[in-house]
């Protein structure tokens, strides 16, 4: 480490900014450099390294579509910036997430560039910055040393310091960008986005590429039967689940601000994500999450394939089962028991050449004999570890 650089990382250690950092595909060594000056203790909350596809899962709760970009490094600075928030409850600002995703030099030759995208959350906007590399100039570990001063500098100026230089080659240059992070759910509510996810209070993502399996609800209030068909379902399919609530709904007055932050709060336990989106139909959830499979009750499955919830009219029934399906979506069922008796997605009347999109569980798999409106009557709340 250069002299100008650790006293650089000295002088952010003597600051009251604390962060917690995520790093994958480089950026290790910033870690390293930030541990080995004294006094890190009050500088870094956590460093955290997914470097294998199921611990990236495990971090963003969602499968990464395209891991090298400024939306994945700006969600994996979400991610850190609500970690660090629970690590530090209750002390003063600014409290700090970094997000570093890059591609370098390996052992073997890359088609695409070298490249990095470091991001930083500080509670009222994501600072993101973005670096082509030169091919061919440094090796693995001189591409190492740039990104990981990348994300130092990134560091030193959410925390009110000078940025350290960062060594860059000739013909290369650093392309910032700077967005507010806050009245996300009232440009949710206005369709200015399409979806966002929910990484903590007031920590939302807008538009993520989500890929993953969506268990939709209203979450009214959430209970043990939505958290154990989660489970079942993510190890039935292979995949993680999403909690998704609509925050409209076809027959219901719109949610405001408040009743969604109410009804998030339920989730502080939870460790699956929540995505909010303004899409009460499944044609509209299809769209905003192409290729994914819906895991719902039997009873909604039914309204799916009657023609009287789409005022009577069987083709547009048809229409809209098509719609899903060109979305490359399907649905995933859990039982329900209905007149007496527990019905599965084999008591279901699909139509004809839409058999393949409903698969399913069976009673010895799932069965849970209460509902959100039975828990709201008794007044009920339920607790979980």
């Amino acid at each position: 480490m250069n002299p100008d650089l650790q006293a650089a990382i000295q002088r952010l250690h003597d600051t009251p900014a604390m962060a917690a950092l995520v790093v994958a595909g480089a950026g290790v060594e910033a870690v390293r450099w930030l541990l080995g000056v004294a006094g890190a203790s009050r500088t870094v909350l956590e460093a955290v390294v997914p470097y294998g596809e199921r611990a990236m899962v495990n971090y963003l709760g969602w499968e990464v579509m395209q891991a090298v970009n400024a939306g994945m490094a700006e969600s994996l600075a979400a991610a850190a910036y609500a970690r660090a928030r629970r690590f530090r409850v209750g002390e003063g600002s600014p409290t700090l997430g970094v997000g570093c995703t890059a591609t370098i030099a390996t052992d073997r030759p890359k088609r695409g560039e070298h490249r990095a995208h470091v991001a930083v959350w500080d509670g009222e906007r994501v600072a993101t910055r973005s670096l082509v590399l030169q091919k061919g100039l440094r090796d693995r570990v001189g591409e190492e040393r740039v990104v990981s001063a990348l994300i130092v500098a990134a560091l030193c100026e959410a925390a009110g310091l000078p940025a350290p230089a960062v060594p860059l080659a000739d013909g290369e240059h650093i392309e910032q960008t700077e967005s507010r992070v806050d009245r996300q759910l009232e440009r949710l509510l206005a369709d200015e986005v399409g979806k966002l996810t929910f990484y903590g209070p007031g920590v939302f993502a807008a538009d993520e590429p989500i890929r993953a399996a969506l268990l939709p609800g209203s979450f009214n209030p959430l209970h043990h039967a939505h958290v154990h068909l989660a489970r079942i379902a993510e190890a039935r399919l292979g995949r993680p689940v999403v909690y998704e609530l609509s925050v409209k709904n076809v027959d219901k007055p719109t949610l405001t601000v408040e009743e969604i932050c109410e009804r998030l709060e339920q989730f502080a336990w939870e460790k699956r994500r929540v995505v909010l989106t303004c899409a009460p139909l499944y044609r509209h959830k299809a769209r905003l999450f192409p290729g994914c499979t819906f895991v719902i009750g039997y009873d909604t499955a039914v309204r799916l394939i009657d023609p009287k919830y789409y005022g009577g009219d069987p083709a547009e029934m048809l229409a809209a089962l098509a719609e899903v399906r060109e979305a490359g979506c399907d649905f995933f069922i859990a039982g329900r028991e209905v007149g007496g008796r527990f019905r599965t997605v084999a008591d279901l009347d699909i139509p004809p050449g839409f058999e393949g999109m409903f698969g399913g569980l069976s009673e010895d798999d799932f069965r849970v004999d209460i509902s959100s409106s039975e828990l709201r009557a008794r007044g009920f709340h339920v607790d979980y570890e």
